[in-house]
């Protein structure tokens, strides 16, 4: 009888670990966790127990019962057909003759007076109510709001100080000022975002729900593994594809392993995905944090920690690279306890598998332990309701459209349903798995990719199935509004580098406009590019968008004087000739590493450069002689480097700096020279001085100008 673990016995046994230590306890075998140990005493005590249960379970023998007689069914009585009933025929009244003549009587006797009266009538005084606007609104939604004329409301703010047209936006305080004069209370209008949730992501019934397959997140520092290690559990090459073998955007997968699924989240590791990372940690169950055997943590396996930690993610770790020589999986361990996280051997709670990508070695228990943590979270989720997911990737395809790459978190989503996300809507057309396959319908934990949405959604956005396509509709439009109306309320950005350039004490800006093939590259790009910015110099994206770069694009840049970032993206011949007579520079890129370095360099080029005080020599005066309409000669002897016409000098006596200036004269004998060394004497006059003594040290310096770096 051997030691065996509590999750390996569950396994032997066909039964989940949480039975099993239910059962355990009942025997009075104590255990912490699916990975206790039992020892042989309570090993052999549960088998014990197993026999005992399985004896008492042995089903009696059934005694013979006499057949129960058939019973002849009863002949069914033929339904009566309901009588078709006959129309109604309408019997035609006698027409009204004098109906048109007392119609005309009564219209004659309206005049504009009555009309007037009749339209004041309808404007309600709303004094001493409650009136819900949204943030932003046109004055004229304002004026419809309150009640009132729109030229009233204009009359109102030009007593105020403000003149506004019908189509003005104003701001809830500026609103709420106004309608003070009323004597209306404005009150924000309840959120889309808190409407969306009470109507379409509502808590399912206990009942309604059923197991659900685990997502799960890969998480780790860049070039330790984690597309490679994806690669060796679903069987691809992902990593050949991808530029300089770095993963550019998130992308989903699903796995079979016993006959249970598991959906994989792979986030890029660079640190410019910082934000698209957060994300995946928010919408998976497992994380899987990848770290290199021989490399160790590093400052992005941190940042994956706490993504992890902050969204509540159990965290499995891989030790990965461990076919190398120089693998060191007990210095990752050690370091990982610098960060919270204590593993098993360690005497910790946290899973540590070690793995090679390369050979396969240690994948199949990664995955095991992995289907583990997933039974003791007891995912489920109702597949009888609505679809809810969550865009994890969306970009526009040439042959089909926009389309989106969806994680479902809960319900059902089917070709032909009605869907919205964020202010993108439509029908679904098309849905297609990682592995190409075509589908009809998706449940719960399931990443698929769909098109149909008339518009790119962002990556992140929640998406909702609805049942027509009236509320898709109504929905997106009022995202879109909402998005509106935050822009507008958000400070303009100068989108001219002449502009802001020429206050002084303002930074200097690089305006750049950014195109990529997905939302995900923009995100990332955008996160990385506003790290580099500083006091002095910064990046201003005066426009950033998902699709080929267009002629729109050659014309703003003409405008803003910015240089266009393709991203995946390649302008064609045309765009190319357009932008070369437009003198608009294009760059683009495959890597996200040289966007970010070459803007870098730009900033850099447009640091003023530092000044740097090189001292070149100084020289001990020996005599003095005034010259008569040139002033007073220093007779010296250079005692220390050299010293230069253009040089600047600094005159120093007893210690103390008497004055700086530059060389007026610089001879030798009596020739005129430019340069003396050390060990030589020389004639040297200063610029408009005189009052030179024997004595004085003259200290010869440059100025030399540094040009500074961002890094």
């Amino acid at each position: 009888m051997r030691k065996i673990r509590v999750y390996e016995l569950a396994k032997e046994y066909k039964m989940t670990s949480k039975n099993l230590i239910t059962k355990l306890e009942s025997i009075g075998i104590e255990v912490a966790n699916h990975m206790s140990t039992l020892d042989e005493e309570e090993h052999k005590k549960f088998i014990d127990f197993v026999k005992g249960e399985l004896a008492s379970d042995k089903p009696e023998p059934k005694k013979a019962e006499s057949p129960e007689p058939k019973r002849a069914k009863a002949p069914e009585k033929k339904k009566d057909k309901p009588k078709k009933l006959k129309k109604a025929i309408p019997v035609a009244e006698e027409p009204d003759k004098d109906a048109p003549k007392r119609n005309w009587q009564k219209r004659k006797r309206g005049t504009k007076a009555d009309y007037r009266r009749d339209k004041e009538e309808k404007i309600i005084d709303l004094a001493g109510s409650e009136v819900e606007i949204d943030e932003v609104v046109t004055l004229g939604e304002l004026a419809e709001k309150l009640q009132k004329p729109a030229t009233e409301i204009i009359m109102k703010f030009m007593s105020l100080g403000e003149m506004y047209n019908i189509n003005s936006n104003i701001s809830f305080e500026e609103a709420e000022i106004l309608a003070m004069e009323y004597e209306v209370k404005l009150v924000r209008a309840q959120s889309l975002s808190e409407i969306e949730e009470e109507m379409f992501d509502f808590e399912d019934a206990e009942e309604d729900l059923i197991e659900r397959a685990p997502v799960v997140t890969v998480m780790g520092h860049v070039d330790h593994g984690k597309t490679s290690l994806l690669d060796s559990i679903r069987n691809t090459r992902v990593t050949k594809k991808e530029a300089g073998g770095i993963t550019q955007h998130i992308g989903a997968s699903e796995i079979k392993i016993d006959g249970k699924k598991i959906v994989f989240l792979d986030t890029p590791g660079h640190e410019a995905f910082t934000t698209l990372r957060a994300r995946g940690a928010q919408i998976t169950d497992i994380s899987i944090l990848v770290v290199a055997a021989d490399d160790g943590v590093k400052p992005q396996t941190v940042e994956a920690i706490h993504h992890a930690k902050a969204a509540g993610v159990p965290i499995i770790v891989a030790i990965n690279k461990m076919d190398k020589p120089t693998a060191n999986p007990d210095r990752v361990k050690q370091e990982l306890t610098e960060h919270g996280l204590v593993v098993e051997d360690w005497g910790g709670d946290i899973i540590a598998v070690e793995v090679s990508a390369k050979t396969g070695e240690g994948v199949e228990n990664l995955l095991e332990m992995v289907l583990l943590v997933a039974e003791m979270l007891e995912l489920k989720a109702n597949p009888d309701r609505p679809g809810v997911g969550t865009i994890i990737e969306a970009n526009v395809d040439r042959r089909m459209g926009t389309t989106a790459t969806v994680l479902l978190e809960k319900g059902r989503m089917k070709i032909g349903d009605n869907i919205f996300a964020g202010a993108s809507f439509g029908r679904i057309r098309t849905m297609i798995n990682d592995a190409g396959k075509r589908l009809k319908t998706a449940g719960p934990s399931s990443a698929f990719e769909i098109t149909g949405l008339n518009d790119v959604p962002m990556a992140g956005e929640k998406i909702y199935v609805t049942v027509d396509d009236q509320t898709a509709r109504l929905y997106a439009e009022r995202n879109a509004e909402k998005e509106r109306s935050e822009r507008i309320a958000q400070p303009k950005l100068v989108a001219s580098l002449d502009s802001i350039s020429e206050d002084e004490g303002q930074a200097k800006v690089l305006n750049v406009i950014l195109r990529a093939d997905v939302h995900g590259s923009v995100e990332a790009i955008k996160n990385s590019l506003d790290k580099i910015n500083t006091d002095e110099v910064m990046v201003n994206i005066i426009k950033s968008q998902v699709g080929a770069i267009t002629e729109a694009d050659i014309l703003l840049a003409t405008a803003s004087e910015a240089v266009i970032l393709g991203f995946n993206v390649r302008p064609d011949n045309n765009i190319q000739n357009v932008a070369e007579r437009e003198n608009v520079e294009i760059r683009t890129y495959r890597v996200i590493y040289d966007i970010v370095n070459d803007v870098k360099d730009a900033l850099s080029g447009m640091l003023d450069p530092d000044q740097k005080e090189v001292v070149e020599g100084n020289i001990e005066v020996r005599d003095t002689f005034k010259v008569p309409g040139v002033g007073t000669i220093a007779g010296g002897y250079v005692m220390r480097g050299q010293i230069s016409r253009t040089s600047m000098v600094r005159l120093i006596r007893d210690g103390i700096v008497i004055h700086e200036g530059e060389v007026s004269s610089l001879r030798r004998f009596k020739d005129d020279v430019r340069q003396v060394q050390t060990g030589y004497e020389c004639g040297i006059g200063i610029k408009n001085y005189n009052d030179i003594k024997e004595g004085d040290i003259i200290e010869t310096f440059i100025i030399k100008e540094i040009q500074r770096s961002l890094d």
